[in-house]
């Protein structure tokens, strides 16, 4: 019976320190970093399209003759609203290609809508639209910051997940690199500047 117990507990032991090599515990906790750091890009990107309405009808009442932009914002914010976000965008590459995308849409839509602003002077020197655009830069700021932070973590995560021994335990448990932001296209070509 003694040499059960010692048996038994040799092998508890044994089994116990296999599993603190395996990196499962870190596995979960980078996989909760990960997951963490997209919920503030989220929330960023949700500060952002909380701005647009606001912003689109301050502007709609200076330029009546820029209906095409405000139409073109207002549809990509219910582009982006229309996207279901959740950890299975986390997961899947080609739901996160098509977000990024979306959010893409959205930041171009805004900039041609800044841009109108340019042939208005009243609307420039509208103290709801310059505090708006304020805004609007700001959390663009944040959106930059969010994504960086989630970019590391992504970086962090993957690099984890495929070493070993750790990428044995990933794959028993499921667990994959995760996609990661990426430069759009075009940005690769410095922008010709002609005066």
């Amino acid at each position: 019976m003694n040499l059960l117990k010692k048996t038994l507990l040799v092998t508890t032991l044994a089994g116990s320190l296999s599993l603190t090599g395996c990196g499962y515990n870190t596995l979960q906790a980078k996989d909760e970093a990960v997951t963490a750091s997209w919920s503030e890009v989220q929330n960023q990107y949700q500060r952002r399209a909380d701005l647009v309405p606001n912003l689109v009808n301050v502007v709609k009442g200076y330029a009546k003759h820029e209906q095409s932009v405000l139409t073109e914002v207002t549809e990509a914010r219910a582009n982006v609203a229309g996207l279901k976000v959740d950890k299975e965008v986390l997961e899947n590459p080609e739901l996160f290609e098509k977000y990024q995308q979306a959010q893409s849409q959205m930041t171009g839509a805004l900039s041609r809508l800044l841009a109108v602003s340019e042939n208005y002077p009243d609307l420039k020197a509208n103290e709801q639209f310059r505090d708006l655009q304020v805004q609007l830069e700001g959390t663009e700021n944040r959106i930059g910051v969010a994504r960086n932070r989630y970019i590391t973590t992504v970086q962090d995560y993957n690099t984890f997940v495929r070493q070993f021994p750790q990428a044995m335990t990933a794959k028993v448990i499921g667990m994959k690199t995760k996609p990661n932001f990426s430069a759009e296209a075009g940005t690769e070509k410095a922008p010709k500047v002609d005066f």
